[in-house]
């Protein structure tokens, strides 16, 4: 068959990219302004989209319904903006939350003054570790990742972050615990030897969850695996049992970078238009 070619051809208003043969036969073409994909070949439509992957990229990703169709036509416009949870920054959850803890002038005084922290201090540390962790997240976008923030699971639970690249899929579960000693064991985990906290089990449970999302969006089988994420911690210790569910520092995120071998480009960005929708969580 050759590798496939791509052409850039503008006339007329229209701005569109020709995936071709090398005897000239047009396989597909990308219409870059109403976003539409078009396959001509219908069985090299992998490698049509292969070979436009780089490119849409650049572009917004395909939706659900369009992405996972088998038809002459994939849709690769992106869900209106009030389901598009790729507007959602880092912590966009917990603002809600922030605002009604915030106690009121007299409140904020007293609790200054006998050196209390108020309800809304916790909710302004979670913001803030999401925040760090959405910036390392960012610098995986040049190895060819894409991140979510704020996936909505109810109205009072989210997977705090969800990383899709190259080398598979991962939901994030975000703890801002600076300096602390982490001991992470089968289903929870202790901050300096004291309280324990049920964040391996809610960890799994997220990617059990997201699994089901995706699986059923892109109609093959989604790898997930749970990642808790620690903001600048003192030490993480894992115990060896505990193989399901990955802890780490936010630093250690750069090593996903040159991952790869379980999504396809094609198949990368059908898994990305499903996620972004949030249509598609809420139908859980």
């Amino acid at each position: 068959m050759g590798e496939l070619r791509i052409s850039a051809w503008k006339r007329y208003g229209k701005d569109r990219l020709y995936v071709s043969q090398p005897d000239g036969t047009t396989v597909a073409w990308f219409d870059r302004v109403t976003g539409r994909i078009t396959i001509e070949v219908e069985e090299l439509r992998d490698a049509a989209m292969e070979a436009l992957a780089p490119y849409l990229t650049r572009q917004p990703p395909p939706s659900a319904s369009g992405a996972a169709s088998a038809s002459a036509q994939t849709c690769v416009s992106p869900p209106p903006p009030d389901y598009d949870l790729a507007l959602n920054k880092p912590g966009a959850a917990l603002l809600p939350k922030l605002r009604e803890a915030t106690p009121g002038l007299l409140q904020r005084s007293l609790a200054w003054v006998l050196r209390r922290r108020t309800t809304a201090y916790s909710w302004k540390v979670g913001i803030a570790g999401e925040r760090v962790v959405g910036r390392e997240l960012k610098r995986l976008s040049r190895h060819g990742w894409l991140a979510l923030h704020s996936i909505p699971l109810s109205a009072r639970n989210d997977i705090d972050h969800l990383l899709i690249g190259p080398g598979g899929v991962f939901t994030i579960n975000t703890k801002n615990h600076p300096k602390a000693s982490v001991w992470v064991g089968d289903d929870m985990v202790k901050l300096n030897g004291g309280e324990s906290y049920p964040y391996v089990r809610k960890s799994r449970s997220e990617a059990v969850r997201a699994k089901r999302v995706l699986d059923r969006g892109c109609g093959f089988p989604v790898p997930v695996s749970p990642l808790i994420v620690f903001v600048k911690p003192e030490s993480i210790r894992v115990e060896r049992t505990l193989l399901d569910v990955r802890a780490l520092a936010e630093r250690d995120l750069t090593s996903f970078g040159p991952r790869s071998g379980v999504l396809s480009p094609a198949q990368l960005m059908i898994v990305y238009s499903v996620a972004r929708d949030r249509r598609n969580w809420i139908r859980e």
